[in-house]
């Protein structure tokens, strides 16, 4: 389970953050994560809420927001916006598209204390 790799990074990540801050525990932890990214959200916030104790985290709120696939037409220029794994332009129908947003995974933003 790469879940646990992952929180590792986030909570040395916020880690991080804190000590350049000057910042003695961390109230909160937003991600972004894309619906391709590969992370299993749930699996995701069991890690966090598992290895977080005894760290900066401890009694951390972890707040997800998952980012929607998106995808830009090649063809048309359009863009389209999809829950779910779509590869095709809802405008022109072409299937000659690129991923804009929804294969990544980024620490958004840390609330501090």
């Amino acid at each position: 389970m790469h879940e646990y790799s992952i929180v590792q990074a986030l909570l040395d990540q916020c880690e991080s953050h804190a000590a350049a801050n000057g910042a003695t525990k961390v109230l909160k932890v937003v991600t972004k994560i894309g619906i391709l990214s590969g992370v299993e959200p749930h699996l995701l916030e069991v890690a966090f809420d598992t290895f977080k104790e005894g760290t900066i985290c401890e009694g951390a709120q972890f707040d997800m927001r998952i980012q929607p696939l998106v995808v830009e037409c090649n063809e048309c220029g359009g863009q389209s916006t999809y829950e779910k794994a779509s590869y095709y332009c809802t405008h022109c129908r072409s299937n000659n598209v690129r991923v804009v947003e929804g294969e990544e995974m980024y620490l958004m933003q840390l609330e501090l204390e």
